[in-house]
């Protein structure tokens, strides 16, 4: 299996690069609010269980 590499940008929200260096910032913006609505949904999801 291939390791993901440490972000060295400070964007990735998970500390392994996921590729958002590339972004704009409001690219990053977007896909930070993406990232955390996603999180919040799947925590919600979790209680219910």
């Amino acid at each position: 299996m291939m390791r993901q590499k440490k972000c060295g940008c400070g964007r990735s929200p998970t500390g392994s690069c996921v590729g958002w260096h590339s972004l704009t910032d409001e690219e990053y913006l977007a896909a930070k609010m993406a990232y955390e609505k996603k999180n919040e949904l799947r925590k919600e999801r979790l209680k219910g269980i």
